[in-house]
């Protein structure tokens, strides 16, 4: 794909609780955000896509499209925020990640959001659509 004119909207939700935390608490609220951002995402790019738009958004559980499924390019939120916003990163913690097709131990990057700290949920979309039509997408759907 051609990302040439390719407009990058990462989104921060802040959570009720800190998201470094664990327990059932914190997966519930991981759940309720997730959900937040799914619903509005796709209702975004179905607007765009109906307008003869390229768009799609990316499942923060798993850092692959929704949409382009083809795909098999990871994109990383934390990795992101920082690039494109300088939003600082702290170590979390091991963590154990089973992907096919290897099994990876590493150290977790939690983003620290300048307001919010780790009470923050990032998830992102895209679209190569001009930037007025990407604005009223996401006006309109609120």
């Amino acid at each position: 794909m051609d990302v040439q004119g390719m407009l990058i909207v990462p989104t921060c939700q802040n959570s009720e609780v800190d998201l470094v935390r664990v327990g059932e608490e914190i997966e519930n609220e991981k759940d309720r955000l997730l959900e937040v951002f799914m619903e509005w995402a796709k209702a975004v790019c179905e607007i765009l896509i109906a307008k003869g738009y390229w768009a799609d958004y990316i499942d923060p559980c798993s850092g692959l499209p929704m949409i382009t499924r083809e795909s098999r390019v990871v994109y990383g939120e934390v990795d992101a925020l920082q690039t494109l916003l300088g939003y600082k990163t702290q170590n979390a913690g091991c963590c154990k990640l089973d992907a096919e097709p290897a099994f990876a131990v590493g150290i977790m990057q939690v983003v620290l959001h300048p307001k919010w700290g780790s009470s923050v949920y990032p998830s992102s979309m895209f679209a190569k659509a001009p930037l007025e039509e990407l604005l009223a997408a996401i006006k309109q759907v609120g």
